[in-house]
């Protein structure tokens, strides 16, 4: 007998503990298919939209109706169904028969067909994992690097991504943060689509490809983040809806189609479900953390929101290892990092879009959009630096509102920086890496910034070596959905006044060309070696200085020194002192100079220690500072110095 509607209600408002599986299956989850110790596979499905439900089973890894042997599954309150299958084994494919039809396993472990495809049994304990003694990532000393495995390698497959991993390593890198891999329909994409996410897309290689280059990444000393989207699904091959409407909400406006239901009627199962999950990679993939996806566009009123809930639930999946996550959140709210006592959700670090913003005005001279919010200015540099978010809660002419909340008393570890990533690549006119729209002097400026300011630096795939490959958004849709995609993308583009002026020229996302484009050259790393020495150097400077690698909060002050100069002052905990100066615009005769950060300490000098505008870099040299107090800053350079006992600044 199942529940009524007034009982599911009642139960929504006082819900019982969320484990509702029963433990005499020993089920690892509370749904999907899993193989039992015993022998055998448990099929256990969120369906309460269906009145019978059956799992319909192939005996090999092919999919035919007429091939395959049916089994109904129990039904249990409330709305789930269940079954023991003594003879299915791993490899098996299989769909679940609804009354409305057959379709996919929601909870499905991989798809090699595509999402419209049947699911298939995975042994996520075959794999053997040399990863004992990893500890996981923490917030401390970490410098990110975002890739998309598809367009990573030539090959796009986790095989070949893994063949690379020793080289990012080698540059000093410390995690990977990996684009959404949740299966998602057609033969390319940026995976922020998917509709299967609990399974690797079958584009990049089988789940234990996935393991490998993990466990790879691993044993070189570097972690791995997994990129979610827990904010909306993709519309093609989205199938939730066919097991329960309840999966999403119209309470709420979502930027993507429907929100989905975290608060609402039927809601405790929907948790369920996108908790599992975020679970789920870090325990069956050893994933060390997650980056949150849009988080301003997940809505819930609970008292014990999803993204708090979600905190504890990887944690606990993680065990003794550390676990990283990481939310973009275009509201700027810093409660998600705030821990519990404060009010906030426990996660350990935000997106700085405001440092990008910045960034990309100073380097471009151009403020349309949302960077007409920004100056470029070396104030906000400064401020960045020190305190996080530019905007704590002021007001914010772009969306007509306020923005932010305070981040006072926040490490500056909170916020991860960068000057790229996929996003803000793609929404330039050719999707142009930083370098193109800038002077290579500035461009390296501004590099080093990034590198050695507090908070943590993150590179998006191939940065480092100056990749000559643009990043495109590329989406391969039905005919008919491809259109509404390609139009939607043009309008989007359209707040930018120059792109809409050459809306032409636009790259179409559904043609394979615009996707092959975006693939990375290693031989670059050769040929733009200087480019690639300035990232490694700065990474090793900032893992190796004493000053620069222990950054803390009230570590760092600035000052302005010209329309487009500014100094920062590191003081390191041990007395030792560094300055890094940068200067994005022309020669800056520094004669005055009545600035205390530019003081020396008592009994020493100012030396150079590293500079931007080395040949080794590129550069064209930089000129000596001079006597103190008469510096000479060299155009668009960045200067590191550091106390020297004697006189020469040299």
């Amino acid at each position: 007998m199942r529940a009524s509607r007034s009982e599911l209600e009642a139960r929504q408002k006082n819900p019982a503990p969320r484990k509702t599986f029963s433990s005499d299956h020993s089920r690892r989850y509370p749904i999907g298919a899993e193989l039992l110790p015993a022998g055998g596979v448990h099929f256990r499905v969120w369906a309460p939209k269906s009145k019978t439900v059956a799992v319909q089973l192939a005996r090999n890894t092919t999919w035919s109706v007429n091939g395959s042997e049916t089994f109904e599954l129990s039904a249990e309150e409330p709305g789930y169904f269940s079954a023991h299958v003594p003879d299915a084994r791993a490899g098996m494919v299989y769909k679940f028969k609804l009354d409305d039809g057959t379709f996919p396993d929601p909870v499905s472990r991989f798809q090699p067909e595509g999402p419209h495809g049947p699911s298939q049994i995975i042994d996520a304990h075959v794999f053997k994992w040399t990863d004992q003694n990893w500890r996981g990532v923490h917030r401390e000393r970490q410098i990110f690097y975002e890739m998309h495995i598809g367009t990573f390698t030539r090959e796009g497959t986790w095989a070949a991504g893994m063949e690379q991993l020793p080289e990012l390593a080698q540059l000093g890198i410390t995690a990977i943060e990996v684009m959404p891999v949740a299966e998602f329909p057609g033969r390319f994409g940026w995976g922020y689509d998917g509709v299967n996410l609990f399974a690797p897309t079958r584009l990049y290689g089988n789940p234990d490809e996935f393991r490998l280059f993990v466990n790879r990444a691993h044993e070189l000393g570097m972690g791995v983040l997994l990129d979610v989207v827990y904010n909306h699904i993709g519309p093609d091959g989205n199938y939730l809806k066919q097991f329960s409407e309840d999966y999403f909400t119209d309470r709420h406006r979502n930027e993507w189609g429907e929100a989905i239901n975290f608060d609402g009627h039927n809601s405790g199962p929907v948790r369920e479900f996108f908790l599992s999950n975020a679970a789920y990679w870090i325990d069956e993939f050893h994933i060390d953390g997650l980056r949150l996806d849009a988080t301003h566009q997940i809505f819930d009123s609970s008292p014990d929101h999803v993204l708090a809930e979600l905190a504890r639930k990887v944690r606990q999946a993680g065990g003794k290892r550390a676990i990283y996550i990481v939310a973009e959140n275009e509201a700027q709210h810093t409660q998600l990092v705030r821990s519990k006592e404060e009010g906030g959700y426990g996660l350990d670090a935000l997106w700085n879009d405001d440092f990008h913003h910045s960034a990309r005005v100073a380097a471009t001279r151009r403020a349309e959009a949302y960077y007409t919010g920004y100056k470029g200015a070396p104030q906000e540099f400064i401020s960045a630096v020190k305190w996080g978010y530019l905007y704590q809660g002021q007001w914010y002419e772009w969306q007509h509102k306020n923005r932010g909340t305070p981040a006072f008393g926040l490490q500056p570890n909170r916020f991860v920086n960068f000057i790229e990533n996929h996003d803000q690549v793609a929404n330039a006119l050719r999707g142009d890496r930083l370098r193109n729209l800038t002077s290579p002097g500035r461009f390296r400026a501004l590099t080093a910034l990034l590198l050695l300011a507090p908070g943590t630096p993150m590179l998006f795939q191939g940065q480092e070596f100056a990749a000559s490959s643009p990043f495109l958004y590329f989406a391969d849709h039905n005919p008919e959905l491809a259109k509404l995609v390609a139009k939607g993308r043009k309008e989007m583009l359209k707040q930018f006044p120059s792109i809409a002026s050459a809306d032409s020229v636009l790259d179409d996302p559904e043609n394979e060309q615009t996707f092959l484009r975006c693939k990375l050259n290693f031989s670059e790393r050769a040929k733009n070696s200087s480019a690639y020495d300035l990232h490694r150097d700065l990474i090793k400077l900032r893992k190796e200085d004493p000053v620069f690698s222990n950054p803390r909060a009230g570590g760092v002050d600035g000052a302005v020194l010209a329309a487009e100069a500014f100094v920062l002052r590191y003081f390191g905990e041990n007395g030792e002192h560094r300055l890094l100066l940068v200067n994005l615009g022309s020669d800056l005769h520094l004669d005055p100079a009545p600035e205390p950060l530019l003081a020396p300490l008592e009994g020493t000098v100012w030396k150079t220690k590293w500079s931007s505008e080395s040949p080794r870099y590129g550069g064209s040299g930089a000129e000596p500072l001079g006597a103190e107090g008469c510096w000479t800053l060299t155009g668009e350079c960045a200067l590191v110095l550091e106390p020297n006992k004697g006189r020469s600044t040299k």
